[in-house]
Formats: structure tokens, C-alpha cells, sequence
């Protein structure tokens, strides 16, 4: 049976979605049946193909149900039957919730992974969903979850959507075992001990999972671990203080260091997180090298492609992990702070495999990961690492343990560009600017700084670069963790300093947010001005949503900075966060009056002239 679309393919060489592909392969039962949000793409970008991928590499028969129909009958929860092991559930590679909804939260329309990028096809958390269906049509059946929504809700946190604080999503007792961050290690050892007749029960001291356990004497006992108790959820809702103290030391143990296992009752249980693995490279290379099509399943040839793999289906990604710790961005909570690389040799088969593609034109739309400039970076001593309790290794200064050496990366770009079809490598992933433009003339030689930006701006732009300032505000950008605007403006004077010396026409694209807490409307008057004067109408930005578990969601919530205890205004009200996020089109006709009557209202007149010349 081979795939219209593709002939070279049989339907077989993707993982079985339907109980006609099971029987193809002659499987009457299954190991595991994994549920998923997102329609199924056999590629390394989404993650639930890799962990399906990876539970068939240790020997297990898995199906997936791909966007479950949760309304009617519920026979897509039930046409695979029981598994012998456990049933697998993700949400998608999105948190549901950040999926469905805009900034103001009003529905999307539209979902971009989904086939046709039509949008309704799961649930709002989708997670809590799945799991509760499962467990209620097959009580006895191990449920294990993972993904970004199983990773962002483990403790108690603020959600934008219903604007409260919710528990630990495993609080219900609908998750038997969550997995949190990179799933693969976690899933490997899960299937190991199992295969090994160690009892699902018994599976309570295994990194990077979590569990809900009735009372604290139920805990086993772990000699590596240390202790750390989480003020309780009710507690959490009665005193912002404490929920805000339980966010710093989440915060703290995010990336296993320490090997603190942090424990929070809820309700009269006891949500129980063990520490993170600390993964190593040949970890993430298994998972990349595992026999993928990468291909959205053939069942979706006829309803229009999926969005979010259009846009990733020609790109490589080199690493996982970013030290920079941002306060609104959720990366640091899932995949942790410690930049984990892939090998050289891995990489350079995944660029062979995609230049193999049928409708690959010879030009890698991007070669990068969270961020594009920290591939193979670490700390130079790693026990001092083990130790940090630091959040970002950027902000508020660059650690003088970090090694940003840009070198490898520079040489991966040349072997890359050399592999038979390629003829032009881009780099999409957002620019860290503030370790190229380091203060430290001696390091910026030795880590190869002004090499790299030269081979970016002459090699491996498509016109335009992204990079993220993501304010102007010097107050703003601290809650934020990002480097002053100043430093941006540099680092856009060099890049046009390169550009015309290369003879290339190209431009820089900067990213805003809006309504970040801290942000009041005169700053975002002033940051129009600013972007104006440097040349920008700004077309790439953001509205602030709080996602679970985010520094800005815990400030947004609470009303003050964690750390510092300090009041923060944050803009709630739909008018100022509408007000807020008008300044970054004030050249268009239809704010030019608005934005006039909100400038005198706060006595910006001099606003007014430096926008609109005229008063």
C-alpha cells in the first residue's frame, strides 16, 4: 500500500493511526497508544513523533491517535484497545490553551498544526481532557503525560485563560506519571524497568517525572535527593507572597541542579517533581537519528498541508536548552537552561537526509534551535555550573564561566554548506546580539564574535534577520532580562556596516512586546519614537500573554517582582492593553487621532510632534 502523494513511501513507514494500518503490520496488540493535539507529522520538530519513534526504538508496538475526537462516542479513545504497557498523552507542541486562544483571549480561527491549519480540533487543556477520558473509560491503565502543557502546569500556576491560579495538572489523578522538559531519557528508563517486570506502581524515582502521591510517608526514599517543600496549593490562593516565593525556587531547581526533589500538597495529596536528568549529547542525537519520513501522515493529503511543518520541513535544528532566561519566555521551565548540542555527525546526516527530499530546492530554511547562536556552548568549569542558581547566564551580565565560543558553529555552517545539494544555508532563529557585542574585546577575539557575525550577514540571510530588543524601556527590559536597547542599535549599525560592505540588500527585523508588566503607555510612546528615529515600521510584535510559569506571568499575577518584592504596574484592561500595543503602528491612518488624545492626556505633546510633526 504506498502513499499517492509520495510513491516511494508505504503507509508503513509511518507509525500506524488507524486499526487497518496495525493490521498491515500483523500487530493484534500494542505496548503503547499515544493521544496527541497535533495532527501526526513523522518529523524530529514534533514531539510527539519523537517520542513515538523513540518507544519503537526499544522494541514496543505504538499506535498514535492523532486530534481525538473528544465529543462524540469517544471511539477514537477506544479503537486501539488496551496496551500492554501504558497509554501515552501529550497536548501538542503547543500548551492548548496559548494554541486557542490570542493575546486578548479571544478563539483563533485557525491552528497551525493542525492539516489546513483549521482550528477546533482539541480541547482547551487538552491534556486534563485526554487523560480524564482515559482514565475513566480504562481506570486501570497507567496513563503517562508529557509535552510543554504537562511541563508548564506541573506545580501550582497562574492561568491567563480563566485568570486564577490552578493546580498542579496532575492533581486530579488523572495522570499516573508526568514526564516535564525532553522526554526522551525519562520514556526510555520508563520502558526499560517495565520490559524489565518492575511494576508501573513501583516507578516513583525516575529523573524528570512527577507523580501525586496520597500521603508524604508514601514517598520513596532517594539518597541523591534533597527535599524541598512548595508552600501548598490553598495556600497559594489565599497569599500571592507565597505563591510567588514557590515560583523562585521552582525557578532555582528548573535545571536540576542541586538534584532537589520539590514537593507541594494539593489538596490532602502531595504533588511530587524529581529533579531534572542532565541530559548528554548522545541522548538528543538518538533522538534525531531515529528513522523518521519526515512527513505529515498520507491521511492528511487531501485536507491541505499542516502549517507549522510548511515551515519547519526544510530546517535542521542543532541544539535544545537556552541560557538565556527571559522572563516571559517559557523555554527555560520545559527544556531547561543547559544548551544541550547535538554531535557534529548527527547533524551533518539530518542536512544529507533533507537535501534527499522530493521537493527539497537545495536551501535549508534554518539551522538553529531556541536561539541561533548558542550551539555547543556551555560553562567552562561544569561543577561551578552544577551549583549556579543564576536564571539566566546573559542578564544581568554575561558569566564569566559561560565559553560562548562561535567557532563551532562557524565550521558546522561550512561543512553544512558543502553536503551535495545544498546551495544556500539560512539562519531563522533569533540572534543573541548581547554575546557578540560582549564588552570584553579579548573574549569577543577568542570566541570568534566578529567572525560569526560577518559569515551570518555575508553567507545566511534571506533578506532579512531576526532579532529580538523586545523593548526600549530600560525598567521594562530589566523585568524583561534583556540587555539595554542601546546594545541593539550597535549591533544594527554593524549589521548595515556589513550588509553594504558585502554589496547585499538586506535588512534587520526587530521583535516587540507589548504590555509586558512593567510597560506603561508612555514607555510604549517613547519606544514608537525610538524605532521610528532607528528607521523601523514595525511589523514583527507581540501582545504579552502570561504562559504558565513564567517569570512575567508570576509578576502579571501577583502584581510585584518575586525577587525584588517591588510593585510592578502591569496593563490588564483591554483598552490599555489595545492603547499599548496601537503605538507600534502609529503610522498607520487609523491611530494617528488615538494615539494624539492618549499623548495629551499624559502631557507627551512633544510625542505628538516627534511622531506626526505637528502638535
Amino acid at each position: 500500500m504506498k502513499d499517492d502523494k509520495n510513491s516511494s513511501r508505504r503507509v508503513t513507514d509511518w507509525l500506524p493511526v488507524t486499526k487497518k494500518e496495525t493490521d498491515i503490520r500483523g500487530w493484534e496488540d500494542l505496548d503503547v497508544i499515544l493521544f496527541s493535539g497535533d495532527a501526526y507529522v513523522d518529523h524530529p520538530s514534533f514531539g510527539s513523533a519523537v517520542i513515538a519513534r523513540v518507544i519503537e526504538s526499544r522494541g514496543c508496538k505504538i499506535a498514535i491517535v492523532p486530534q481525538p475526537n473528544w465529543r462524540d462516542d469517544l471511539r477514537d479513545f477506544k479503537k486501539f484497545g488496551i496496551p500492554k504497557l501504558f497509554f501515552a498523552v501529550t497536548s501538542g507542541c503547543m500548551d492548548s490553551m496559548v494554541n486557542h486562544y490570542t493575546a486578548g483571549r479571544r478563539l483563533r480561527s485557525d491552528d497551525a498544526y493542525t492539516a489546513g491549519g483549521k482550528g477546533g480540533f482539541r480541547p482547551d487543556y487538552a491534556l486534563s481532557v485526554y487523560s480524564g477520558i482515559l482514565k475513566k473509560l480504562f481506570p486501570e491503565v497507567p496513563v503517562v503525560a508529557g509535552g510543554v502543557e504537562a511541563s508548564l502546569r506541573r506545580f501550582t500556576h497562574y492561568d491567563f485563560w480563566s485568570d486564577s491560579l490552578k493546580p498542579s495538572i496532575i492533581s486530579d489523578g488523572s495522570i499516573d506519571l508526568l514526564v516535564y522538559g525532553m522526554g526522551e531519557s525519562p520514556v526510555i528508563e520508563i520502558l526499560d524497568l517495565m520490559k524489565k517486570g518492575v511494576p508501573f506502581s513501583s516507578l516513583k524515582t525516575v529523573a524528570q517525572t512527577g507523580l501525586l502521591v496520597p500521603d508524604r510517608e508514601k514517598l520513596f526514599p532517594d539518597k541523591n535527593w534533597i527535599d524541598v517543600e512548595l508552600y501548598p496549593h490553598q495556600e497559594c490562593l489565599a497569599d500571592k507572597r507565597k505563591f510567588a516565593e514557590n515560583y523562585i525556587l521552582a525557578e532555582k531547581y528548573s535545571s536540576g541542579n542541586g538534584q532537589v526533589r520539590l514537593i507541594q500538597k494539593s489538596g490532602e495529596s502531595y504533588v511530587v517533581i524529581n529533579p531534572r536528568r542532565k541530559t548528554e549529547s548522545d541522548n538528543i542525537d538518538l533522538a534525531f537519528d531515529l528513522p523518521y519520513t519526515r512527513l505529515p501522515h498520507p491521511k492528511y493529503n487531501a485536507k491541505g498541508g499542516v502549517p507549522a511543518y510548511d515551515m519547519i520541513r526544510h530546517s535542521v535544528t542543532l541544539h535544545r536548552g537556552c541560557f538565556g532566561g527571559c522572563s516571559f519566555c517559557s523555554i527555560t521551565m520545559h527544556q531547561g537552561k543547559r544548551v544541550v548540542s547535538r554531535s557534529e555527525s548527527s547533524i551533518l546526516r539530518e542536512v544529507e537526509s533533507v537535501a534527499g527530499m522530493q521537493d527539497f530546492k537545495g536551501y535549508i530554511s534554518d539551522m538553529g534551535g531556541p536561539s541561533a547562536n548558542m550551539y555547543g556552548m556551555s560553562g567552562e568549569n561544569r561543577e561551578l555550573c552544577g551549583k549556579c542558581s543564576r536564571p539566566s547566564c546573559l542578564y544581568p551580565s554575561i558569566c564569566g564561566n559561560l565559553v560562548f565560543n562561535h567557532k563551532p558553529l562557524i565550521d558546522l555552517y561550512r561543512k553544512a554548506e558543502k553536503e551535495k545539494g545544498i546551495k544556500k544555508i539560512f539562519i531563522s532563529s533569533g540572534i543573541r546580539y548581547d554575546m557578540l557585542l560582549c564588552g570584553d574585546a579579548e573574549k569577543r577575539k577568542k570566541y570568534f564574535c566578529d567572525e560569526y557575525i560577518k559569515k551570518i550577514v555575508k553567507d545566511h540571510i534571506s533578506g532579512r534577520l531576526k532579532a529580538a530588543p523586545e523593548h526600549t524601556s530600560a525598567r521594562v527590559l530589566q523585568l524583561m532580562r534583556k540587555p539595554p536597547y542601546k546594545l541593539f542599535e550597535r549591533f544594527k549599525k554593524l549589521f548595515e556596516k556589513l550588509t553594504e560592505e558585502a554589496g547585499l540588500n538586506q535588512q534587520i527585523v526587530p521583535y516587540f512586546i507589548s504590555s509586558h508588566p512593567g510597560s506603561e503607555l508612555e514607555d510604549m510612546a517613547e519606544l514608537a519614537v525610538l524605532t521610528k528615529s532607528d528607521g523601523f515600521k514595525l511589523e514583527q510584535v507581540q501582545d504579552f500573554t502570561p504562559t504558565p510559569m513564567t517569570l512575567s506571568s508570576v509578576i502579571y499575577y501577583t502584581g510585584f517582582d518575586p525577587y525584588t518584592k517591588k510593585k510592578v504596574y502591569c496593563a490588564k484592561s483591554s483598552e490599555e492593553r489595545n492603547d499599548q500595543r496601537s503605538f507600534f503602528f502609529w503610522y498607520k491612518e487609523e491611530n494617528r487621532e488615538k494615539l494624539k488624545r492618549r499623548l495629551r492626556k499624559i502631557g507627551r505633546e512633544d510625542i505628538i510632534k516627534s511622531l506626526f510633526g505637528v502638535k
